[in-house]
């Protein structure tokens, strides 16, 4: 009986210890913040509750093969700042993907079951200024999509970037199909995506009512924004340059896009030459300025003299109309081109496939 009862004690302890050694190893890790649990394994049948603690899991993972954490339906709060890091953070570090079970383009995709990242918390960056980041990028090659941002309701912050990535040498942050949804009377985002350094790029994302979508600052290349709608940027829809310290800027992928409605399209560096400046196959329609110029203290004011920079297929002109919520809920397209609406032609919007 004794023996027995060993035997039962050693299975039992080798069982735990293979479950433990499972979940550390593993590489996909499921999120579901309605059903799951943040004692679970984190696999599809026994999904995590908190995407902090899938978060704090895969730090332990090497980086040196792809890490991917699936986000189910539901609200996620941040109270912290989520640093995104592997033990290998380096650029020959493998993908680190943070996105939807159910992506945009899915068939069974609907409104309701995008993943939704709103914080909570107070300041947590020094960073040049305090402010508040959501998601921080501290490692090579990550990639964020399928998932909507909302803006931060501690009324104690000033400055809010749902997406920060502060490295200006480690390479390639990908952002796609995402939301970016703020509100100047409430949750703000004072810039939906803070990005330095190479390799950062935008494609079918909606960035509404935010102040700033997308600020670029230092050691910046290879950079891209593609199929892409910025409407309504109260400030400014675009930084670009050497903000910070003086250095050399690189040019970058901008096509495809529109920018509607905002106060400036966008916000050039003071005192360099930005004749490498294109503009490609995009609608610029209805903003109150077009190209202005970044004033050294955190604003942006009119240039003071005329810019050099190359457009080609830029219709300034245009009616854009976007899908709008009515009393019946939220439409499968929302916020994306409604039907007779300029710019059809661009497939800029939250869909990589046909329009649903």
């Amino acid at each position: 009986m004794l023996e027995k009862n060993k035997m039962k004690t050693s299975l039992t302890l080798l069982l735990v210890l293979f479950g433990l050694s499972g979940r550390l190893s593993a590489q996909t890790l499921y999120v579901d913040g309605q059903k799951g649990s943040d004692s679970a394994r984190g696999i599809i049948s026994a999904p995590l509750k908190s995407l902090q603690k899938a978060v704090e899991i895969a730090k332990d993972f090497s980086g040196n093969e792809p890490v991917t954490i699936k986000l189910g339906p539901g609200l996620y709060e941040l109270t912290d700042r989520l640093n995104i890091e592997t033990r290998n953070i380096g650029n020959n570090a493998a993908k680190y993907t943070l996105e939807a079970v159910i992506m945009p383009d899915d068939t069974a995709w609907k409104p309701w079951l995008m993943p939704i990242i709103q914080s909570v918390s107070f300041n947590n960056n020094k960073q040049y200024f305090d402010h508040c980041a959501g998601i921080m990028a501290e490692r090579a090659n990550v990639c964020i999509r399928g998932l909507k941002f909302t803006g931060n309701t501690n009324p104690a912050v000033a400055y809010y970037y749902p997406i920060e990535k502060d490295t200006t040498t480690l390479t390639n942050l990908e952002i796609s199909q995402c939301y970016f949804i703020g509100d100047r009377y409430g949750s703000v985002i004072q810039g939906a995506a803070y990005v330095q350094g190479p390799g950062i790029h935008v494609d079918h994302c909606i960035f509404y009512g935010c102040k700033n979508a997308v600020l670029g600052f230092q050691n910046l290349g290879n950079f891209s924004i593609t199929h892409t709608i910025i409407y309504g940027a109260y400030e400014c829809a675009i930084w670009y340059g050497e903000y910070f310290t003086k250095g050399s800027e690189s040019p970058f992928n901008f096509s495809d896009n529109i920018v509607s409605h905002c106060r400036y399209f966008w916000a050039a560096t003071k005192g360099h030459d930005h004749a490498y400046y294109q503009f490609k196959h995009s609608i610029i329609s209805d903003n109150e300025h077009y190209v202005g110029m970044q004033d050294g203290h955190g604003g942006v004011i009119p240039l003071p003299a005329p810019e050099t920079y190359t457009e080609n297929d830029i219709r300034k002109t245009a009616k854009i109309k976007l899908v709008e919520v009515q009393t019946d809920g939220f439409p499968a397209d929302y916020l994306n081109l409604a039907q007779g609406s300029d710019g059809f032609d661009l497939g800029a919007g939250l869909f990589k496939s046909a329009k649903k």
